[in-house]
């Protein structure tokens, strides 16, 4: 009896096993960056993290094949140009061994508000000062309390649901104002509409009824809209979510019946005595199984 026998691959490293201090002046930019990017807030966000706290991510480079000593920079643009400003002439930098630029920055996920707020008390609970987080982020204090005090009377069922959204800080203020039940309501109609802003999220609460408030004693005070106006709006989206949860339970076998239904009146047409009968006893049927075979998707026109 053979025994077969398994030639092991080599598995191909994405980097060098070590960082390398390297002279900037050698990294070379495979873009440029826009003239403006040194007014925007990114920039000077970053450049207030390397100055509190040094230089987090290195930079990402490959060794350029046709020049010696030479080092293509595939990640770290803006940090590159933020050392240069800062007098620095060396960083230390991750070498890549594909020098393929698309690859990076393309797949990066966004810290979400639920997360950093997460970051931030993590931090200050290890001992780190208020204000020092503040210039690290280049926001100030205030703003670093209130993302601290970010998720106080959120119920942790909608923290859940919206800690990978982008989901500002405002719009935890106005959910503050819900009761739990109401909140989580509230979390999944921003989910299903894929709407997270503060103006959506104040009509949800101009939406929902007095009982279901935090402070049910106060009346909802709207700029712009009667107490007429506001019992509309309850009644509207109260129909709206009504309908979008009857939706939600019936979408996925609705979706595979529909599915089902356009293969097999394909091939029903795909019959040259079936569409003969149809052309002469049923032509509006005919009309009607041709339009739903030649469906290429299941969303209404009107809709798409």
């Amino acid at each position: 009896m053979k025994r077969e026998t398994r030639r092991s691959e080599a598995v191909t490293h994405a980097f060098e096993d070590d960082c390398v201090l390297l002279p900037i002046a050698s990294i070379l930019p495979v873009r440029q960056l826009r003239r403006t990017v040194k007014s925007s807030h990114k920039y000077r966000q970053i450049a207030a993290s390397i100055r509190e706290v040094g230089l987090v991510e290195p930079p990402v480079v490959a060794r350029d094949p046709k020049l010696s000593g030479a080092f293509l920079l595939l990640d770290g643009h803006l940090r590159i140009e933020i050392l240069k400003d800062m007098g620095l002439t060396d960083v230390e930098c991750l070498v890549s061994t594909d020098d393929e630029a698309f690859t990076y920055n393309k797949r990066i996920s966004r810290l979400a508000p639920v997360q950093e707020h997460k970051m931030i008390r993590r931090a200050i609970e290890r001992g780190v000062p208020e204000e020092k987080v503040a210039k690290a982020l280049d926001i100030n204090v205030n703003s670093v309390q209130r993302k601290v005090r970010m998720l106080d009377g959120i119920c942790e069922e909608v923290v859940a649901l919206l800690k990978d959204k982008p989901c500002p800080m405002a719009a935890f203020e106005v959910l503050r104002k819900m009761k739990p039940l109401r909140q989580i309501e509230a979390a999944e109609l921003l989910i299903n509409a894929n709407n997270y802003s503060v103006s959506y999220v104040s009509a949800i609460l101009a939406g929902t009824p007095q009982a279901q408030l935090v402070d049910a004693e106060k009346p909802k005070r709207l700029k712009g809209m009667t107490p007429e106006a506001m019992a509309r709006l309850e009644h509207e989206l109260g129909r709206l979510q009504e309908a979008i949860t009857s939706i939600q339970d019936s979408y996925g076998k609705d979706h595979l019946h529909l599915t089902v239904v356009k293969g097999y009146l394909a091939r029903l047409l795909g019959n040259g005595r079936i569409v003969r009968y149809l052309m002469q006893h049923r032509p509006e049927y005919m009309t009607e199984f041709q339009t739903i075979a030649e469906m290429t998707s299941t969303v209404p026109s009107e809709a798409a």
